[in-house]
């Protein structure tokens, strides 16, 4: 293996990285190097689209920095109006030249970890306070890499982005008060099918790109040879790869160099507020971002003034996530739109290419494919298809089925839900300890202080009380004064809390019964209101259907509400009504949730009117599953869907057996329920 070749994955040899061929997500990180203002770049994809592997590679493309060789806070030595912490420093303190850094953020890193805190050992062994530097500090002038970034808890997204917004972090804690430079390029990447971002946090992010693998053969396995020749021999496969790197590093320099003397002609920005405005999006973040990354996009083209070119490329990359108006609005941009916005103006178009890289605004990441990588492109998971078709109204004979099951089965139907909105607020009973959500009371990492206990309990560390357990100790351990002595004993831990999110399992009725069109739209309607309420609160959501000869698992529980939403959609109304088969297999899908996730509390939904029509025993055997399901210890509501002068009160029936809470399908809504809601018992209460 040759001596001083780096043996990550090169970022040009990943197919679609190329200097003279940059595809959108390969473009997207190079710019926000170029202009870190810009915000960073959020990467969105299935898995195995190499998201992980681009990213790594970037670090060792970026030119290198000075730094003092003493200074944890990496500030730029020619910069005189920087500060560290650890300063001053002299004019001969000794300086060092280093590869920037990559610093990766873990999905369960806390708060303390990305800020910086006291430092724990000199603090209680030489009674000094002393700040330890967090992730943000070593993150400065680098890149800071989340992966998985909907999966990380709000409040850090949230703290993450205003650091990389105002360029700086404060910490004020624990008799510690640290101001100091935090400069990053912020890099998310994230699987779309196991959750979504916020979209206020969305909005945060600089730019946004959409990732898939390549549906051409001959990229596919030119991947997969990359990846070969890669595992095989890394030193090599690197080494071929070194003069597109050194390549990709000059530009880089260069247009770092340049694009403090790019033009912004009054026309371009008006143009940018012309095409902003046009897509009709939320406030003025992304003007400005759409105008620092066309600045930054003239400057990797060599430049002197932001063209057409530049702006259509920007908008592309800086607009897509901003457009979405709710939850279930898949990100895009109309390029039509586009286009017939930026024709209406006369700026001048692009000089002719004279070097590498100026044809880079036409391809995409679909065209071009995937990078190789550890990830395998072919363990993506085929979409799922089912033909539905379209019929009449049920007869009001079908609608009349009689509940023991005598009436005939109507044939299948799918009806679509209306606007969604507010729902009741359901929750699980007791105190919990799963993740940070919205929804249920819990233990949490964050949150209000309710107490102290012994070490074991609790969330973190509660050094105010650990050290009052060990002072009161000191003079049976022998020590009058000095460092206190310190043992396991003495620890406490802060109780905080906080709320938690949950796994809400819908179980619906899917059968002849539910088919006439007014009913199940108001029920899909419910439903799409509840999984929206399960967006913005952070809960895991599954959905369990049953209908004709059984139950079907639609969705397996996953924090993506959009696949659920969709999978909603689809779900198709008609046959008898087996709802034992409906609760049993709900009972399965929470119990091996449970042995997944231990601190993991269910809210089952169960959505019916509460007839059992399939067969002669029907009725018997669900009331025996919700024997069952009810030896669980699982908090359900049974939102019931009968509607209609002649009503028999089955679902009510259920509920009582079940031990639930019983809401009627038209008293989903918030507003219905705001007076009794707040009479209700308090054992009984899902609400606040």
């Amino acid at each position: 293996m040759p001596q001083g070749i780096a043996t990550h994955f090169p970022f040009s040899a990943v197919v679609g990285c190329q200097p003279g061929a940059l595809d959108d997500m390969g473009l997207a990180l190079i710019l926000t190097t170029i202009a870190p203002e810009i915000g960073g770049v959020l990467v969105r994809g299935e898995k195995g689209t190499a998201k992980s592997t681009t990213v790594r590679g970037l670090a060792a493309i970026l030119p290198p920095i000075e730094a003092y060789a003493t200074d944890r806070f990496s500030i730029d030595p020619d910069d005189a109006t920087a500060s560290s912490p650890d300063g001053p420093f002299g004019p001969e303190a000794e300086r060092i030249t280093r590869a920037v850094r990559l610093v990766e953020l873990p999905v369960g890193a806390t708060e303390d970890r990305v800020l910086g805190s006291l430092h724990l050992e000199r603090a209680l062994a030489h009674g000094k306070v002393e700040y330890e530097p967090g992730l943000l500090a070593r993150a400065h002038r680098g890149i800071l890499y989340v992966d998985e970034v909907n999966l990380l808890n709000d409040h850090l997204v949230d703290l993450l982005l205003d650091a990389a917004a105002t360029g700086r972090a404060t910490v004020e804690r624990d008799s510690v008060s640290v101001e100091h430079a935090a400069r990053f390029v912020l890099i998310g990447t994230m699987n779309p099918e196991e959750g979504e971002l916020r979209p206020q946090l969305l909005d945060r992010f600089g730019l946004t790109v959409e990732v898939a693998a390549p549906r051409d053969p001959a990229l596919r396995a030119e991947v997969v040879r990359r990846r070969m020749a890669y595992d095989s021999a890394p030193g090599d496969f690197a080494a071929s790869y070194a003069v597109q790197e050194a390549d990709l590093t000059a530009r880089i320099e260069k247009a770092r160099a340049a694009v403090e003397g790019v033009e912004l002609s009054d026309a371009a920005l008006l143009l940018i507020a012309k095409v902003c405005a046009g897509f009709e999006v939320d406030g003025l973040r992304a003007d400005i971002v759409t105008a620092r990354t066309a600045v930054a996009h003239a400057a990797w083209a060599g430049r002197s003034a932001v063209t057409k070119a530049d702006i259509r490329r920007a908008a592309i990359l800086a607009l897509p996530h901003r457009r979405r108006r709710n939850p279930f609005d898949a990100p895009g941009l109309d390029e039509d739109l586009l286009d017939r916005l930026l024709a209406e103006d006369d700026l001048p178009e692009p000089p002719e290419p004279d070097g590498p890289g100026e044809a880079d605004d036409s391809t995409t990441r679909e065209d071009s494919g995937p990078s190789s990588s550890g990830e395998s492109s072919a363990d993506t998971p085929a979409s799922e298809s089912s033909e539905r078709s379209e019929t009449p109204d049920p007869t009001p004979s079908e609608r009349s089925e009689d509940p023991q099951g005598s009436g005939p089965a109507p044939t299948d139907s799918t009806v679509a839900a209306t606007q969604p909105y507010r729902p009741k607020l359901l929750r699980v009973d007791g105190l919990g300890e799963g993740a940070d959500g919205r929804r249920s009371r819990a233990i949490s990492r964050r949150g209000q202080v309710a107490g102290v206990a012994p070490q074991g309990v609790g969330t973190g560390l509660h050094m105010v009380a650990t050290l009052q357990a060990a002072a009161g100790a000191q003079p049976a351990r022998g020590r009058t004064d000095g460092p206190v002595i310190l043992r396991a004993e003495d620890l406490r831990r802060a109780v905080r809390i906080g709320q938690e999110a949950n796994l809400v399992l819908f179980c619906v009725d899917a059968s002849g019964s539910m088919a006439a069109r007014k009913r199940m739209s108001a029920v899909k309607t419910a439903i799409l209101s509840l999984l929206l309420d399960a967006y913005r609160r952070r809960d895991k959501v599954g959905l369990v259907t049953f209908r004709g000869a059984g139950a079907e698992v639609v969705l397996p529980p996953t924090r993506s509400v959009d696949v659920a939403a969709a999978r909603l959609d689809e779900i198709p109304a008609g046959g008898r009504t087996p709802l034992a088969a409906g609760l049993l297999e709900a009972a399965r899908v929470i119990q091996r949730e449970r042995l997944r996730d231990p601190r993991t509390r269910p809210l089952l939904v169960i959505v019916t009117d509460g007839r059992a029509t399939d067969g002669a025993d029907g009725v018997a055997r669900s009331q025996q599953a919700a024997d069952h399901l009810a030896t669980l210890g699982i908090t359900t509501v049974v939102v019931d869907s009968e509607s209609g002068p002649l009503r028999f009160g089955l679902a009510r029936q259920l509920a009582v057996r079940l031990g639930a809470e019983h809401l009627p399908v038209g008293e989903v809504s918030s507003t219905a329920l705001t007076e009794a809601a707040a009479m209700g018992p308090i054992q009984n209460m899902r609400s606040a």
